[in-house]
């Protein structure tokens, strides 16, 4: 089983959603990827992911969609239909394995309403560790 998971850069919610999901299945194979790859992994996630024993499982930089061959994924989970539309035009038969969970983008929140994306994608890693 792969699991990828897709935001626009791969510096908030797919890495953070990637990290959980190593530590709860550490027996699937988990990637993550951004559309656009242009700062480093946020700080605030590296604090949520402390909190959670899970920081150990956080990738080191963001890598982009470019980099992936999306073929080789089961589930492709997407934040945003921004990334549906992505993904689908790179891999057009792709559609059956994407899940989207139309979770905004943290980047220009606050910390509080940072904090309440970043609880549920732990929870949406949580429903999906428990279905796979």
């Amino acid at each position: 089983m792969r699991v990828l998971f897709v935001c626009y850069g791969n510096a908030y919610r797919s890495p953070l959603a990637e990290a959980l999901l190593k530590k709860i299945r550490p027996d699937i194979q988990i990637e993550s990827a951004g559309l656009m790859v242009s700062i480093p992994i946020s700080k605030s996630i590296r604090k949520f992911l402390k909190k959670h024993d899970a920081v150990q499982f956080l990738k080191k930089t963001p890598q982009s969609l470019d980099q992936k061959n999306l073929k080789t994924f089961n589930i492709i989970i997407t934040m945003q239909q921004t990334q549906t539309t992505a993904v689908l035009k790179k891999y057009p038969n792709c559609k059956k394995q994407i899940i989207e969970w139309n979770i905004k983008d943290p980047y220009l929140l606050e910390n509080v309403k940072a904090e309440e994306i970043y609880k549920e994608i732990y929870n949406k890693v949580i429903e999906l560790a428990e279905s796979l």
